[in-house]
């Protein structure tokens, strides 16, 4: 394909966009939307993308982008990605007398990286495939993605893709590496077929990982998909990195299968783990990495702690109050007492912090979080009722960073009620949120 080849839009073509376009907007609207057509350019399917929308009543069309099946590159004509916009997409109507100034954008036929410039859009005649024998055995009408074209490189590279899509398992047509194993391991494809509804049991896909270890193991895929999952999430955040690093791998499960038991929250566990390591005890031994009475030992090294870390000089303490209290006060205009049951007051001092820990027998007093708040890493806020503000609730720890809820806790680290959730989620955070944004920018 060349640009030379271009031709202008078919009137059949046209005719086929305005019925597909009747149906999905009865009514003349200005949003702009997308459509596209196949046809053939010396010998090479080609799909045209077409922007539509409506201007004073009238329907307007114009072909925006060209690819080709075998084309490394796409050729575009004023259209323009970007991250706003229907779609991503930003077209230019100066030819067509909608808009009164040329965009930049609207330069001629040029070309363009092909993944860049392809947005979704209603293929209005999926049956000129059929007019190019190489993809007879393609299987395209069991493909209902808008990525044809992508579908039929696949399939010159991976003539086996006909047997994935044609059991039922076309979910994973994408996968190179599901792929690669079709063509060279008949095991493997009798494996699919033979677990295909364990396959297709959930609503989307699943990992690539986990087919390929549950063929490999024997195990099932929701064992498998499961462990995936949870580790997927757990790695996500930064915070859990000292667990990660002390269970890597494998040892993970076993890691998931003790909290689980032991009935504690990995949070739960990075405290005790940071506990541990200050007292430099070797977590490589199990009695240490496992106890066996986890909340029993969670309070004695808790406790251990505190008391290494009251050793600290009074001119330390004076100034970790002075700096607490410090920002405490930058982020007080976060508290929230209006039109609710209940408050939320930020911890003021690091006494608050022992105080709310003592009372409600968790740990936020007794762990660093005095020291998140001085580096403005989190803001400890406390929950209570309006009726009864001096009495210690629920504990939420606030990340400045993610401006999202790291801990919401009440006694003994018991998850709160639906109404107390409910106020924190929905009412404290929001308006948290918007106060914050307020003071980053001002300051």
């Amino acid at each position: 394909m060349t640009e030379k080849d271009i031709k202008p839009i078919p009137k059949y073509i046209l005719r086929m966009i305005e019925r597909e376009d009747k149906k999905e907007y009865p009514q003349p609207s200005k949003q702009l939307r997308f459509y596209a057509y196949l046809t053939k350019y010396r010998g090479e399917l080609v799909k045209v993308t077409v922007a539509v929308k409506h201007y004073r009543k009238k329907l307007y069309c114009k072909a925006v982008a060209w690819h080709g099946v075998h084309s490394p590159v796409c050729f575009v004509k004023d259209l323009e990605y970007c991250y706003c916009g229907s779609m991503g997409f930003r077209v230019g109507w100066y030819g067509e007398g909608i808009q009164k100034e040329r965009r930049w954008y609207e330069r001629g036929v040029c070309w363009a990286k092909d993944r860049y410039y392809d947005p979704w859009a209603v293929l209005v005649n999926p049956s000129f495939v059929d007019k190019f024998p190489e993809y007879t055995y393609s299987a395209y009408r069991l493909y209902h993605g808008d990525k044809l074209l992508k579908y039929l490189r696949l399939y010159e590279l991976y003539p086996q893709l006909e047997m994935l899509m044609k059991s039922g398992l076309g979910m994973y047509y994408d996968s190179i590496t599901i792929l690669k194993r079709i063509g060279t391991d008949k095991a493997f494809c009798k494996w699919l077929i033979r677990n295909k509804q364990e396959l297709t049991a959930s609503p989307f896909p699943l990992y690539v990982e986990t087919v390929m270890q549950a063929y490999k193991t024997g195990q099932s895929c929701k064992e498998i998909q499961a462990f995936l999952s949870r580790k997927k999430c757990f790695e996500r955040e930064m915070d859990y990195k000292p667990i990660r690093r002390l269970f890597r791998g494998q040892k993970l499960k076993e890691f998931f299968r003790y909290i689980d038991e032991q009935k504690i929250t990995p949070r739960l566990y990075l405290d005790y783990l940071k506990a541990c390591e200050h007292l430099q005890l070797d977590m490589s031994l199990p009695q240490n990495r496992l106890p066996h009475d986890f909340m029993r030992w969670h309070d004695i090294r808790i406790d251990q702690y505190a008391t290494a870390q009251a050793k600290a000089s009074e001119a330390a303490k004076r100034d970790l109050k002075k700096a607490f209290g410090e920002v405490a006060q930058k982020y007080s205009a976060l508290q929230h007492d209006k039109r609710s049951a209940f408050i939320c007051i930020i911890a003021k001092t690091p006494a608050d912090l022992v105080r709310e820990g003592e009372f409600l027998h968790h740990c936020v007093g007794r762990m660093n979080y005095d020291q998140k708040m001085i580096r403005e890493d989190s803001l400890i806020f406390f929950v209570r009722l309006k009726a009864q503000p001096d009495t210690p609730l629920v504990t939420v720890e606030y990340s400045l960073h993610t401006h999202k809820i790291l801990q919401c806790y009440g006694e003994h680290d018991h998850k709160p009620s639906d109404d107390i959730l409910h106020y924190v989620n929905k009412v404290w955070l929001p308006y948290a949120n918007k106060h914050l944004k307020q003071i980053q920018t001002a300051a």
